[in-house]
């Protein structure tokens, strides 16, 4: 199993998109961030998306068409940009229902149910401490 990435790829392209307005610019193509995420503009595009949906961003269609921020990035969070792409759980349970008669099977869901709830807690408050002009401020701190 391999980690999922779009909550980073997200993150990225909403400090690419405010990076990009602070400088003076209008409207960002999903070919420009998708070039700066080295990825491909539908993994964009297809993110963007979801993060419309959530408020974050905003299209515009036609002459000058491109994604701008519904929202400065000092509103922003994490935990906002989370729940706009990965809207399920962090873990997940069993596809099927275990053997109820086995003695693990009949309480393993309600044992781990309880320390992931715990994790997931913890993951949601950490994210909502960070703002995306945060992340923004230490992406431009980095060193080169």
């Amino acid at each position: 199993m391999s980690a999922n990435s779009k909550l980073t790829i997200a993150a990225h392209a909403l400090a690419w998109i405010g990076l990009y307005q602070r400088r003076g610019h209008e409207v960002a193509t999903s070919e420009q961030i998708a070039a700066s995420a080295n990825t491909n503009p539908v993994v964009i595009r297809r993110l963007l998306g979801e993060l419309r949906r959530a408020g974050l961003v905003e299209s515009r269609r036609g002459m000058g068409a491109g994604w701008t921020l519904a929202r400065a990035l000092e509103s922003m969070t994490l935990l906002d940009v989370y729940e706009a792409v990965e809207p399920g759980p962090l873990f997940a349970m069993h596809r099927s229902t275990p053997d109820q008669g086995c003695v693990v099977g009949h309480g393993i869901q309600p044992t781990m149910q309880s320390v992931y709830e715990g994790i997931e807690e913890t993951v949601r408050h950490e994210l909502a401490r960070v703002t995306l002009a945060k992340v923004l401020q230490d992406v431009l701190a980095a060193p080169r």
